[in-house]
C-alpha cells in the first residue's frame, strides 16, 4: 500500500477512545483541541478585534522574541539616515569633525545591515509558527464545529459556502494577522523615531511633518465605506459561486446525459460575470484608494525637500540634515501610505473573521453528549405517540405514531413517497427530535441517551452510497482502525463482493477513485452494506439498500440481509416490495400513520393498501 493510501486510512481512524465524545469534548493535549477557538468566538461575538487578539493567547514567549527580532530587522532604516547625514556633514565640514568619526559611522551602519539576515530569519520562524498555528486551529475549529452542527443545518447550507469559509476565509485571516503584525509595530516605530529625531534636530521641520496627519485621516474616512461594502459584496459572490461550482461538478453526469451543457455554461457564465464586475469594482476602489494617498504624500515630500533646502541655504540646518529630514519624511509618508493601503486588507480580513463566526457561533448543534450511555444494546425499539415536523412552517410528517419492535425482529416500512418512512429512520438514528412523544431503545428515550455511544452500536446503509478516495479495504473498515483480514473477507463474501475483489488489480488494496467513480452503482451499494455489517450492529437500517442493484447483485445482497435478520433488529424501507418478503413484519405508511401491519402473506391476503402497491409493481 502506498504512503498516500496509508495516510488516508489513518486519517479516518478514531482519534479518541471509544468512551470519548470527540465532537463535544476533546482532550486539550491532542491536535484536535480546537474547542477553545469556538468558545473564543462565542464569548467575543460581534467583536472581531477581541477575537483576533485572543488568538495570541499562550504565545507570549514566541511573540516577544519575534517582536524584538522585528525591531532589529527594521533598525537599519532608522540608523542609516543618521549615519548618512553624519558622513555628509563630516565630509562637508572637515574642520568640525575628526576622520575617525567617518569610520565609526560606517562600521555602525555595516553592523546594523548585516544583522538583518539573522533578525529576518528569527521573525519568519517565530511569528510563522504563531500564525500558522492560528491558521491550523481556525480550520480545525471549523471542522470540529461542522461535525457538531445538526444534519438540518448541513441540509440547508450549501457545501461550497462551507468550503469557502474553511479555506478562503481562514487564509484571509492569516494574511490579516501577518500584515497587521508586520506593519503596525513598524509603522508606529518609524513614525515615532522619525518624529523624535526630527524634533531634536529642528522643531520647525517637525511642524511641517505634522501637516500630513489630517490628510491621512481624511483619505481613510473618504474610502472606508466603499472598501468595506466592496469587500462584503465580493466575498458573498465568491461563496455563492464556489457553492454553484460544487453543485455543477456533482451534476455533470445528469447534465451530460440530457445534453444540457449549454444551460450550465450559461448559468455559470452569469455568475462569473457577477464576480468579474464585483471584483473589478473592488480592484478599482482599492487602487484609487492607494493612488490618492500616494499622490498626496509625494506632493508633501517635494514640499519637504523644498522647505529643508531653503533652511539649509539660509544656514538654519546643516547640508547633511537635508538628507536626514528627507529620508525620515519619506519614512513617515511611506508608513502612513502603508497604513492606508493596509485598510483594504484589514477590511477583507475582518469580513472573513465575521464569516468564520457564522459557523463557530451557530447554535444549531447536535447535542450528542447526554446523561445515559448505553451498554450493549438488545435492540428493542418503540415509537411512542410520535409527532414530527421538519420546521414550524411545514405540516406534520408523523401524527401520533406508535410502534413497538422487539429485539431481533426485522421490520419493513412501505408506502407512497412522503408517507413518513424515511423520517422514522432519521428519528431512530437521532437526526431529529420528535415534536411530541418519544423514540425509545431498550426502554431509554433517545433524548436522554448519549447519541455517539448509541450510534457506535447501530449501522446505516443509505440510499445514496458515500465512498471516499482510498482503498476498498479502507472504505469497508471506515473508522474501525485495524480489522483482521479474515473478518473483512467474511463480510466481502456475505455481501457478494468477492467477485468484484477478484477483478480489481490489487484486490482489497485497490485505490478507488473519487466517490468510487470507477465502480458501478450496485458495487458501491454492496460496499456500503459491507461497511455496515462489519460493525456487528445491534440495530441495522437499510434505506432502499437494493435500489441500485441488478437482479443478480440484489439476490446476493438480499441473502446478506436475510442473514442479518436473525442477528440484530433490522429496519428496512423499500419501494421494491419483492425484497421484503422475508421480513418478520411489514408496516404500510400513509400520511404519517400506520394503516396496515402484518407479514407479507397476511397483507397480500388482506387485499388492502399493500396489495394495491404490490399489484402496481407486478
Amino acid at each position: 500500500m502506498s504512503n498516500t493510501a496509508s495516510s488516508t486510512a489513518d486519517d479516518r481512524k478514531p482519534h479518541v477512545s471509544d468512551d470519548q465524545n470527540w465532537t463535544d469534548s476533546v482532550p486539550p493535549d491532542t491536535p484536535w483541541s480546537f474547542t477553545e477557538y469556538i468558545n473564543t468566538y462565542r464569548k467575543n461575538a460581534g467583536h472581531p478585534v477581541h477575537i483576533l487578539l485572543s488568538f495570541f493567547r499562550g504565545s507570549g514567549k514566541q511573540l516577544t522574541i519575534s517582536t524584538l527580532a522585528l525591531i532589529a530587522k527594521q533598525s537599519p532604516c532608522w540608523v542609516l539616515p543618521i549615519a548618512t547625514s553624519n558622513i555628509i556633514n563630516i565630509i562637508t565640514y572637515r574642520d568640525q569633525h575628526n576622520l575617525s568619526e567617518l569610520w565609526i559611522n560606517l562600521a555602525v551602519a555595516l553592523i546594523f545591515i548585516l544583522q538583518n539576515v539573522l533578525s529576518t530569519w528569527t521573525v519568519a520562524l517565530q511569528f510563522g509558527r504563531i500564525n500558522r498555528n492560528i491558521e491550523r486551529k481556525l480550520r480545525g475549529s471549523l471542522i470540529v464545529k461542522l461535525q457538531q452542527l445538526s444534519i438540518r443545518f448541513h441540509n440547508e447550507t450549501q457545501s461550497g459556502r462551507l468550503l469557502s469559509k474553511v479555506m478562503r476565509d481562514v487564509e484571509n485571516v492569516e494574511v490579516l494577522i501577518d500584515q497587521t503584525y508586520r506593519s503596525f509595530p513598524i509603522i508606529a516605530l518609524d513614525i515615532t523615531i522619525a518624529v523624535v529625531v526630527t524634533a531634536l534636530h529642528s522643531p520647525t521641520v517637525l511642524l511641517f511633518f505634522v501637516l500630513t496627519v489630517p490628510t491621512t485621516v481624511i483619505a481613510i474616512y473618504c474610502f472606508r465605506r466603499p472598501i468595506r461594502e466592496s469587500n462584503h459584496d465580493f466575498r458573498s459572490q465568491m461563496e455563492q459561486t464556489q457553492a454553484a461550482v460544487a453543485e455543477m461538478i456533482e451534476m455533470i453526469p445528469v447534465t451530460r446525459a440530457h445534453g444540457l451543457q449549454h444551460v450550465e455554461i450559461d448559468h455559470m457564465s452569469k455568475r462569473l460575470n457577477y464576480i468579474h464586475d464585483t471584483g473589478l469594482r473592488l480592484d478599482v476602489v482599492n487602487a484609487l484608494f492607494g493612488s490618492t494617498g500616494w499622490v498626496i504624500f509625494q506632493v508633501f515630500q517635494l514640499g519637504c525637500l523644498a522647505f529643508t533646502s531653503y533652511l539649509a541655504l539660509n544656514g538654519h540646518i546643516q547640508i547633511g540634515d537635508v538628507v536626514l529630514f528627507q529620508t525620515y519624511f519619506a519614512q513617515i509618508v511611506n508608513s502612513i501610505s502603508s497604513l492606508i493601503n493596509l485598510y483594504p486588507v484589514l477590511t477583507k480580513g475582518m469580513e472573513s473573521v465575521s464569516s468564520i463566526g457564522e459557523i463557530l457561533q451557530a447554535d444549531d448543534v447536535e447535542r450528542n453528549t447526554r446523561d445515559v450511555e448505553p451498554e450493549r444494546l438488545r435492540g428493542d425499539v418503540e415509537f411512542r405517540h410520535v409527532d414530527f415536523r421538519y420546521s414550524p412552517e411545514y405540516p406534520r410528517v408523523l401524527h401520533d405514531f406508535s410502534l413497538h419492535v422487539p429485539a431481533g425482529q426485522s421490520l419493513a416500512f412501505v408506502g407512497d413517497s412522503g408517507s413518513g418512512k424515511s423520517t422514522l429512520l432519521k428519528l431512530l438514528i437521532g437526526f431529529g427530535v420528535p415534536e411530541a412523544g418519544s423514540v425509545l431503545v431498550d426502554g431509554i428515550d433517545l433524548k436522554e441517551m448519549d447519541l455517539d455511544a448509541y450510534r457506535r452500536q447501530i449501522a446505516v446503509v443509505p440510499q445514496n452510497t458515500i465512498l471516499f478516495s482510498g482503498t476498498l479495504r479502507d472504505n469497508i473498515i471506515y473508522g474501525l482502525g485495524d480489522v483482521d483480514d479474515s473478518e473483512v473477507e467474511r463480510v466481502v463474501r456475505e455481501v457478494g463482493l468477492d467477485d468484484v475483489v477478484a477483478e480489481l488489480p490489487n484486490g482489497l488494496d485497490t485505490q478507488l477513485g473519487e466517490h468510487g467513480g470507477t465502480l458501478s452503482g450496485g458495487q458501491r451499494q454492496r460496499i456500503a452494506i459491507a461497511r455496515a455489517l462489519i460493525r456487528h450492529p445491534r440495530i441495522i437500517i437499510f434505506d432502499e439498500a437494493t435500489s441500485a442493484l441488478d437482479s443478480a447483485s440484489e439476490r446476493k445482497v438480499q441473502d446478506a440481509i436475510d442473514h442479518m435478520m436473525g442477528q440484530c433488529t433490522t429496519f428496512m424501507v423499500a419501494h421494491r416490495l419483492s425484497t421484503i418478503r422475508n421480513a418478520d413484519r411489514i408496516v404500510v405508511m400513509e400520511h404519517g400513520q400506520a394503516v396496515e401491519e402484518g407479514t407479507y402473506d397476511e397483507l397480500m391476503a388482506a387485499r388492502g393498501k399493500f396489495y394495491q402497491l404490490k399489484t402496481m409493481q407486478s
